[in-house]
């Protein structure tokens, strides 16, 4: 029994995998066009309903007909058989034949005058069965040999054993040329004389004249359904575009608004309901625009404030800067303690001159006023130059692990550099003293660089900021390189410019792993990073990002680039 429900289940599931395969490339438009407009469920909804009713408006009417014209050809057919039986009996009951050739004339007589009396030159005359034998009765006769085939047994019994003056059946005729038509069989029994015995009496009636008739019917009726479904699509069309243009309306100026068109407004839609949410939608977006406004407005004055301010320390920097080279120079002579407080003067100010770069830096992106100088750059040999550099300063070793990335990009070196070298300085402040790998990928549409330490690591929460301007996993611990807190929101800012993302993944005892993401080419919107975020041999837990790194949209940035020559 479990093996054939496991069986069954199988097939199912096969059958079920054949019709989505076969089913997806031909409903997969509608369904998701289905999904997403409310106007093509409306039309298709309405226009199934519609469709419903026509039909069994169209099945009652063809229905009613069909049967009001059997039922009329019926009578007229049992009234023409009764007349015509009648006149023949009549004519019966006056002759006196009583040998083989009066009764085979009056056999003839009677079949021309059920001819000239019925509309139907159909029949069939013949000594009823079960009888006693009569050498001189007339022999069976008829106008068409398809009667003999078509009376049956059951109508030949009702004719014997009932004792209504007639009896019909519904047939079809067989034409001598193979084709086929309604009709009718309508039978009565004729009393001959001179012991001839009952004779049975079958008259056909052809209805292929009502077929037509019926055919014409139901083709009128559909070509009417067809004009009506058509006229009625067409109308449910420009209805449902009728209704529907205060909420295109709506959402076009929704749009507008998404991408900065602050002057978008609702037009009015001479309707009190859609009148009513034009105003409010259009009183929402004088808000939003007086909001925006402001917002830009102090956006501005920060900017230029910092700006400003970055500019104006440069004069008194640079004299301190100058006043700590000469105290320097001559410190020589002076006490141990003078001698620290001058080596810290010169390292602070070197600090602070670091500070106000990352400041201006900033500020040109909040600005929105940065310039890439993009050229043909070897991403392995950039990232080999900047280890090279910060070898130094890390207790632990550096490797660089090239699995790919030797095709050069146009990128602007100067700030791939800057990111490197502040993740590799981060690694080198967190690593623990630890090794620090640095590993680099590429595919088709992207490549791909990441720097994995195996330091203190941090938990999600501390994740979440890891970007955030001037925050620090921990205050306390000693800065090796003297950074300013601001190196990864540069890094961030530098990888998005480019149409790239830094990302970063770390746990609490296990390390730190970030990846940066760069597309190959800047026509590319969406790219698959060729490394993984979590790091290889590490096991993934719950909120854990996939380990083998999925699609990625690259930032929009209105940018300007200089390409050098």
């Amino acid at each position: 029994m479990r093996t054939r429900r496991s069986r069954l289940a199988i097939a199912l599931r096969r059958l079920q995998l054949r019709w989505t395969r076969w089913s997806q490339p031909v409903f997969g438009p509608f369904r998701a066009r289905w999904r997403r407009s409310l106007m093509v469920r409306t039309m298709t909804i309405t226009g199934l309903v519609t469709g419903f009713m026509v039909l069994i408006a169209g099945v009652f009417i063809l229905t009613s007909i069909g049967n009001d014209l059997y039922s009329s050809r019926k009578e007229q057919a049992l009234q023409d058989s009764a007349r015509a039986t009648l006149a023949a009996q009549r004519h019966i009951d006056a002759s006196d034949a009583s040998d083989r050739g009066g009764l085979s004339l009056l056999s003839t007589t009677v079949r021309r005058m059920v001819q000239d009396t019925s509309s139907s030159q159909l029949m069939y005359l013949r000594r009823q069965p079960g009888q006693a034998a009569f050498p001189e009765a007339p022999p069976p006769t008829t106008t068409a040999n398809m009667l003999i085939d078509t009376v049956t047994p059951e109508l030949s019994e009702a004719l014997v054993s009932e004792r209504e003056p007639q009896h019909w059946q519904a047939v079809t005729f067989l034409g001598e040329d193979g084709s086929s038509s309604p009709g009718i069989i309508v039978g009565s029994t004729l009393e001959f004389p001179a012991g001839a015995g009952t004779y049975d009496l079958f008259i056909g009636y052809n209805l292929a004249d009502t077929q037509s008739t019926l055919s014409f019917v139901q083709r009128t009726l559909l070509i009417t359904a067809a004009a009506m479904m058509a006229f009625i699509g067409i109308l449910v069309w420009i209805m449902s575009r009728i209704v529907f243009r205060p909420l295109r309306a709506a959402a076009a100026a929704s749009r507008r608004l998404a991408a900065g068109e602050s002057d978008a407004r609702m037009p009015q839609q001479n309707d009190e309901d859609f009148d009513v949410l034009s105003e409010g939608f259009n009183d929402m977006a004088d808000t939003l625009q007086a909001r925006i406004q402001e917002l830009d407005t102090l956006s501005e004055m920060q900017q230029r404030f910092v700006s400003d301010v970055s500019h104006e320390l440069r004069t008194p920097l640079t004299t301190i800067r100058l006043a700590s080279e000469v105290l320097q120079s001559t410190a020589g002579g002076l006490p141990a303690g003078q001698q620290r407080a001058v080596e810290v003067l010169g390292t602070q100010v070197e600090r602070f001159e670091v500070l106000l770069g990352d400041l201006l830096e900033i500020s040109r992106y909040d600005a929105g006023r940065v310039t890439l100088e993009t050229e043909s750059v070897n991403l392995v040999a950039l990232a080999t130059e900047v280890v090279d550099s910060l070898r130094t300063l890390s207790p632990g070793p550096i490797e660089v692990h090239a699995l790919g990335g030797y095709a050069p990009i146009e990128v602007d070196p100067r700030r791939v550099r800057r990111i490197i070298s502040n993740l590799v300085g981060n690694a080198i402040e967190h690593g623990e003293d630890q090794a620090i790998d640095i590993t680099i990928d590429s595919n088709a549409s992207a490549i791909a660089l990441s720097v994995r330490d195996w330091g203190v690591g941090m938990t999600a929460a501390e994740l979440e900021q890891v970007f955030d301007r001037f925050w620090r996993a921990d205050p306390s611990r000693k800065r090796t390189l003297g950074g300013t807190g601001l190196g990864l929101a540069i890094a961030q800012e530098d990888a998005a410019v480019h149409g790239g993302i830094l990302e970063a993944w770390s746990r609490p005892g296990v390390g730190t792993n970030f990846r940066l993401t760069l597309p190959r080419d800047e026509h590319i919107t969406s790219f698959v990073s060729p490394l993984p975020l979590v790091p290889e041999g590490v096991e993934v837990e719950a909120g854990d990002p996939r380990p083998s790194g999925g699609w990625l949209r690259r930032p929009g940035r209105r940018i300007r680039k200089d390409k050098r020559r």
